[in-house]
């Protein structure tokens, strides 16, 4: 998504669609008042006879202003003053690049400056809007016969009313759009059926978004013969079962000025397909199994941002991807494999996968001594159940890596919530015949997963983030969020500014 920052009478600017948000008290914003003004109080005028109602994201398209120098003006609903803050505002943008993305429009200017967020500044605003856009034009085409004949939004005016915030709206904006285009490759990935995104697809795609970092970026791909002389062989047993190969994919983006500052890891679950294995799922809505890919979905949508970016640091994305099915040669109920950590696991579910997987890959990360870990997961339907497809499930073992998680996933509107990670829950994964069992009984079952990955991430902070709920959407509008590209992304940015020393004064 282009976009350029304008400081202009509103009225004056020449666009396809001018997008004008209100609130509902009828107290018009610096932006709509000077529309109203000159268009003969037009904007009032609706409001005041009730063909527009600005609640919270609503819209009204007037394909004619009188006094404006705009083709269209889009009115969206900011709701009430009281109640307006960041969930709002991310409801309004999303109502109104809904709206505008459906319009025979390449272009459109954006008077949302205006509509401030308590404690949220300028660039906050800008990033929201941008992201918002880009997010907005998402379409999954690539396995369409027919493509759509609307012009695509393609270009963003952002307005802001003083010359001092066209710098932050700038920053903001440029990362906005960094996130947008990250949240839409992850939704595309995840979107992308399982025939064609296999785990050496994926291992395509991080060559193809190597090629696109301009040599900050690097790739290394383990195929099954590297990764059993490793010893993984908990990620291999996985895909045991398939006549796809399963891989592991390193990315390793040098930011930092030191080559040898420790990376932030972000580490993607991988499962292109997940059947349950020889503990089959039931027919029904399994062809959404297709997204249990979506937490390496996420790792390679963050990459894509961070590479559009260039943040200052280090970061490593490992992703452990495997197809589960369930042939002769699958992993069976009882059986008993051996982890790159050197731990055995006795297998009581072969659809408990991702843990299987995901455990090899923290114990590959500790070679690179990492400031931070985060594992990214559709691990449970337990998390769903508990926290629905709101919020993601945080599990840590550093109380300050989880708060600066928390923290981002609020800047982002991303958000995650903390669940416990209490040792009294590792007692239900005692095995009889092994170091441990992969599974813990129904109680506490996302719990008792993310207790499961802790016995791999002891030599570093970890945290682990359950996306079952938040990664895609069922129904009738099934299809990939991309999230939480955003919370990533932001924890990124944030560990970016921590390095930054201020002299004193």
């Amino acid at each position: 998504m282009e976009f350029s920052v304008l400081t202009v009478n509103p009225a004056k600017v020449e666009t396809a669609c001018l997008v004008v948000p209100l609130f509902q008290d009828g107290d018009l914003l610096s932006a709509a008042a000077k529309l109203d003004d000159a268009s003969e109080r037009l904007i009032a005028q609706l409001v005041e006879r009730g063909d527009f109602t600005p609640e919270l994201a609503n819209v009204q398209l007037i394909p004619f202003a009188p006094g404006l120098a705009a083709e269209r003006l889009l009115l969206v609903g900011l709701g009430k003053r009281e109640t307006f803050n960041e969930g709002a505002l991310r409801k309004a943008l999303d109502g109104a690049f809904t709206a505008l993305a459906k319009l025979p429009v390449d272009s459109a200017a954006v008077a949302f400056a205006d509509a401030e967020v308590e404690d949220r500044d300028t660039a906050w605003n800008a990033q929201m809007t941008l992201e918002a856009a880009t997010r907005a034009v998402y379409r999954f085409t690539e396995c369409k016969s027919t493509q759509p004949t609307l012009p695509q939004l393609r270009t963003i005016e952002l307005l802001v009313s003083e010359a001092s915030q066209a710098d932050s709206a700038e920053t903001g904006a440029r990362i906005g759009a960094a996130l947008g285009d990250g949240v839409n490759l992850a939704r595309t990935l995840g979107n992308l059926p399982g025939n064609i995104c296999t785990p050496t697809y994926l291992a395509k795609q991080a060559e193809t978004l190597a090629g696109e970092s301009a040599g900050s970026l690097t790739v290394e791909i383990l195929d099954e013969a590297e990764l059993e002389a490793l010893g993984a062989h908990s990620l291999l047993a996985v895909g045991r079962g398939s006549a796809e190969p399963s891989k592991l994919i390193v990315m390793k983006y040098q930011g930092a000025e030191d080559p040898e500052e420790s990376p932030h890891v972000l580490v993607g679950k991988g499962i292109t397909f997940d059947t349950g294995g020889i503990s089959l799922k039931p027919g029904a809505g399994m062809d959404e199994m297709k997204f249990d890919m979506c937490g390496a979905a996420s790792v390679f949508g963050a990459m894509k941002s961070v590479i559009a970016l260039k943040p200052k640091l280090n970061v490593v994305a490992i992703v452990a991807s495997a197809e589960n099915m369930p042939d002769g040669r699958a992993i069976k109920p009882g059986d008993i494999v051996t982890t790159l950590k050197g731990l055995t696991v006795e297998i009581l579910n072969t659809d408990a996968e991702g843990r299987l997987v995901l455990c090899d890959a923290l114990t590959y990360a500790e070679r690179f001594e990492p400031a931070s870990v985060v594992d990214i997961a559709t691990l449970t339907g337990a998390c769903v159940i508990a926290l629905g497809d709101h919020a993601s499930g945080l599990f840590s073992n550093d109380d300050d890596l989880a708060l600066d998680l928390l923290e981002a996933g609020e800047a982002s509107w991303d958000r995650a919530w903390h669940m416990p990670l209490w040792d009294d829950y590792q007692q239900q994964l005692d095995s009889n015949f092994a170091d441990l069992a992969n599974i813990g009984g129904r109680p506490a079952g996302a719990v008792t997963a993310a207790c499961f990955l802790s016995r791999f991430a002891d030599k570093y902070p970890w945290a682990h983030l359950d996306i079952a709920g938040t990664g895609w959407d069922s129904g009738k509008q099934k299809g990939a969020s991309g999230r939480p590209v955003g919370l990533l992304t932001r924890y990124l940015l944030d560990r970016e500014s921590e390095l930054v020393v201020t002299p004193e004064a």
